[in-house]
């Protein structure tokens, strides 16, 4: 079973050396994959110029963080944050329901393909 830690790590010690903390946790397999991130931890790390890779920042924008960083980077009141994060978390469900609603509908189809195809 895969399972990843998220860690902060110094850019001059080896891949899979030591690390400075672990900041979460990524578990792929599960359904839907899960993510734990300490929140307060990464916004440390990168607000003192750590450098996320390709996958940690995809983890990291699926949580929001990396939306509410931005926004208090641009300085807005915690009432606006917690309001956009909201907006935000509704928009993520709602993009959620639509992409199961079009796997759905891809295999429906595909099945009636199959059907119509075996009795041809």
């Amino acid at each position: 079973m895969p399972f990843y830690q998220i860690v902060a790590a110094d850019s001059r010690a080896p891949r899979d050396g030591k690390f400075l903390e672990v900041v979460g946790h990524y578990q792929p397999t599960a359904k839907p994959h899960a993510v734990t991130i300490k929140k307060d931890r990464v916004s440390y790390w990168m607000q003192t110029g750590a450098q996320p890779t390709d996958t940690v920042r995809s983890l990291i924008r699926s949580t929001g963080l990396l939306h509410e960083l931005r926004l208090r980077k641009l300085g807005r009141s915690e009432e606006d944050i917690i309001a956009e994060m909201e907006k935000w978390q509704q928009n993520q469900a709602d993009r959620r329901v639509k992409r199961i609603a079009v796997k759905t509908r891809r295999r429906q189809a595909k099945k009636a393909a199959e059907a119509s195809g075996s009795e041809a």
